[in-house]
């Protein structure tokens, strides 16, 4: 038998190592420093001493050095940072033996130099005064010369975008392919929420504060703010020490300030005297302080976590197999508005899996495998939302939701459901706006509205109104409003500016006004026999400005004002109406024909209404009031058909009152929820009390009561020839009593010329005189009292 034998493996050789950098028998010394010199160690310490050296704050022992750092600084700024981490990673590189790192790929070099040019382009639009070494930045920039190369000029910072872009993209290229395969949605949806508009303005109010163009004014004599705190810091001057100088300033571009500036004439009178002590001043007349107003209303911070809820109302959605989710959050001072963005409505199907042969596939448990396919995709309609507002109320465990579909401007639909606590919204707060105070400037009747559910302020023009027509139960904000606009007309317009007719039937209401200088008329109209007169009393002043107007071929009050042939600028004329309730039942025809003739011809010459009632029922906001009342503001009522009667749609009456509104711009298709701003009694009386100080003694304005009186001598005479006397006088025969509200309910007439009728019967005998009781008796023909001798003579041939 052979016998095998295993060779025994032998020891490989290891080859002999070659000494470098050390002195070997029979070298020279200076062939072992070339050695130690060409060694891959040191060339990484002289990548690290050259990244070390690159540090601006560090001084090199030459200059030379210097100059040739201070170079690289000049030409990449804060990116020679980004050099020395590169030289050290390669340093570091080198000395590991791991060099071949820094050139197997070329996909980071591509992107770290796209990056790098990018960041370069972005830091070239910073010019700090900081330095960095012996290099100012402030001369240069952030990015250096090649960054300011992409700045300085639109064709650099075109490329130093795509520079960008691409940048991006060869970095996720993934994300990129997704949005260039989405980019039309995207930007289908972008446009529809105006985002490019708002980035715009952004954008641009961040660089205006970043790089001012025009300096901090330093003296004027009249600003177009109408801020006590703003005057004070910007340091105006007397109108005697102003220089000659400051006339040649360029004006400012016109802002829109507000929804209904569009075609809005420029006015040339409007802007606000400011004097030393700060004091504002318009036509002569001294202007009120801000620090009347109270600086900030109470304020309660809510405790509830609106993502909390915005959770709870997702999942509330999804019980009832409506797939919506929450997109945004507005909280606002009342409410917090959730904006829910519909899904869809999937239906699928189950298909059995089968193999190439047709044959279902079966599993491991020995059932057929089954997958689910989907047969069709539709959105979620915005009905299904809406008609669970109560379901939605019952789980938010609030007192009612109103849901806002879709939101005017935005791809959502709205749910606004009440704070936990309510936040007022002081009067100063809007005032002192950018919003308001660049309307102001243009506007004598700017008003503060509020804000909206989102915390923006609200504001609006009486001229672009025409006329505002504001309803609400009792309680719910009414009188508070009509005091805050009229409290935010006399912080910003003289006597010479506005004037108001005030008519209050209740007599408390505006009672705290009696004393200002703006009334047209010497006292508020509380009394009810007055009203037709004051009415057509402002009617006969409308046709005396129309006539003003046709004699120098003017439209407008803003053209007859402009006109250098005016012989006096004509003031705006405010009539107040409490409660127009009182008013329809004293007279409501009357009163409906005068407001509506008001309402259709008094724009142009500058009588605006703002009328309030309490009672928003079809008698009192009769169909031909309301057609000539664009503008209307519904608070809190108590059914949905009063609130059809003001807004022409429900929603008022899900209201929480306290100043919770919805207001209907002329221009908008939908109303808009706000929260009225608040004036306490304490402001009213403070701007009261200013306006009725000895300063403005020599300033008294002219009374117009000589036009009540003409109007009331004018329905005298009417009365005196009333066509309906003979009716009169026939009602009156066929009772033995008759009253003025029974001859108002037969003849269907008003209460005045009811009361003037009855005052006539009384001259010709056929009612006696009033006992106190209502009604009159009536005396037969043959029974009347002789009061001529004419009756004498009948009598004693009888």
């Amino acid at each position: 038998m052979a016998v095998r034998t295993r060779a025994k493996p032998q020891k490989a050789v290891k080859a002999p190592t070659k000494a470098v950098g050390r002195k070997k028998a029979g070298q020279s010394a200076f062939q072992t420093i070339q050695d130690f010199l060409i060694r891959r160690e040191s060339l990484g310490v002289l990548l690290i001493i050259l990244a070390l050296l690159a540090v601006p704050w560090l001084v090199p022992f030459t200059s030379g050095l210097a100059d040739l750092r201070n170079s690289f600084v000049e030409t990449f700024g804060l990116l020679i940072f980004g050099w020395i981490a590169l030289l050290l990673y390669a340093g570091w590189l080198v000395i590991r033996d791991e060099h071949e790192k820094l050139w197997a790929d070329w996909h980071p070099w591509l992107v770290g130099g796209l990056a790098a040019l990018a960041i370069a382009g972005f830091l070239g639009f910073f010019t700090p005064d900081i330095s960095l070494g012996d290099v100012s930045v402030s001369e240069h920039s952030l990015g250096g010369d090649l960054g300011r190369a992409f700045a300085d000029n639109p064709f650099g910072i075109i490329a130093w975008l795509c520079i960008t872009v691409a940048a991006l993209a060869v970095a996720f290229p993934t994300i990129a392919a997704t949005a260039i395969q989405n980019a039309p949605y995207y930007a289908q949806t972008a446009w529809e929420w105006q985002l490019p508009q708002k980035a715009a303005a952004n954008t641009k109010r961040g660089f205006e504060f970043i790089f001012p163009t025009k300096p901090a004014p330093k003296g004027s004599q009249k600003v177009p703010l109408d801020s006590e705190l703003w005057a004070r810091s910007s340091g105006a001057a007397v109108a005697d020490e102003v220089d000659e100088d400051w006339e040649e300033d360029e004006e400012d571009e016109p802002v829109q300030s507000s929804m209904f500036d569009e075609g809005a004439p420029e006015e040339e009178d409007t802007e606000v005297e400011v004097d030393a002590a700060g004091n504002r001043k318009r036509g002569g007349w001294q202007l009120p302080p801000m620090d009347l107003l109270v600086d900030k209303a109470k304020e309660e911070n809510s405790t509830v976590d609106n993502e909390l809820r915005a959770e709870l109302i997702e999942q509330t959605l999804a019980s009832f197999g409506v797939d919506a989710k929450v997109v945004q959050i507005n909280e606002g001072p009342t409410v917090t508005q959730f904006g829910i963005e519909p899904g869809w409505e999937i239906k699928t199907k189950n298909v059995v899996e089968r193999d190439e042969n047709n044959k279902p596939i079966i599993g491991k448990d020995g059932a057929q495998k089954i997958r689910i396919e989907e047969v069709s995709r539709t959105r979620v309609r915005v009905q299904q939302i809406t008609s669970l507002a109560n379901d939605l109320a019952l789980a938010l465990a609030a007192h009612s939701v109103r849901i806002e579909a879709p939101v005017p401007g935005k791809p959502v639909l709205g749910i606004e459901v009440p704070n936990a606590t309510k936040s007022l919204v002081a009067l100063r707060s809007v005032v002192q706006s950018t919003h308001f105070q660049r309307a102001a400037g243009k506007s004598k009747l700017t008003v503060a509205l509020g804000q909206s559910v989102s915390g923006e302020p609200i504001i609006a023009d009486l001229t672009k109104m025409p006329h505002l027509l504001i309803a609400g139960s009792t309680g719910s904000g009414k009188s508070v409003c009509m005091n805050a606009i009229i409290s935010c007309i006399l912080m910003h317009a003289s006597p010479a500016d506005v004037r108001f007719v005030m008519i209050d039937p209740k007599r408390v209401e505006l009672a705290a006004f009696q004393p200002i200088p703006h009334l047209v008329f010497s006292n508020i109209v509380v009394e009810m026999d007055k009203v037709v007169g004051t009415l057509q009393a402002v009617i006969h002043e409308m046709e005396a400005r129309y006539r003003k107007f046709a004699a120098i071929a003017v439209r407008n009050i803003e053209g007859y004002n402009r006109s250098p042939r005016s012989q006096e600028k004509l003031p705006y004329w405010v009539v107040i109406i409490d409660e127009l309730a009182d008013l329809m039942m004293a007279a409501p025809f009357e009163v409906e024909r005068q407001i509506c003739r008001l309402a259709q011809l008094a724009r142009a010459t500058g009588i605006h209404l703002v009328v309030a009632t309490q009672r928003p029922s079809v008698d009192v906001i009769t169909g031909l009031i309301k057609a000539n009342f664009p503008t209307r503001i519904a608070f809190a009522v108590s059914s949905q058909v009063d609130s059809r009667t003001i807004l022409d749609m429900a929603g008022a009456e899900k209201l929480l009152g306290r100043g919770d509104m919805l207001y209907m711009a002329p221009d908008a298709a939908k109303p808009r929820r706000l929260q009225g701003v608040y004036v306490s009694d304490e402001e009213i009386e403070g701007i009261v009390d200013f306006w009725t100080q000895d300063r403005f003694a020599e300033l008294e304005p002219e009374r117009f009561d000589h036009l009540f009186e003409a109007a009331k001598a004018e329905l005298e005479q009417e009365g005196a020839t009333d066509d309906m006397f003979e009716k009169a006088k026939e009602l009156a025969y066929e009772h033995n009593r008759i009253s003025t509200s029974l001859m108002q309910r037969r003849l269907r007439i008003g209460y005045p010329r009811a009361a003037r009728l009855m005052d006539l019967l009384e001259e010709h005998g056929i009612v006696g005189p009033a006992e106190g009781g209502g009604s009159r008796e009536v005396y037969p023909p043959d029974d009347k009292p002789s009061s001529s001798a004419d009756d004498a003579d009948e009598l004693h041939f009888d």
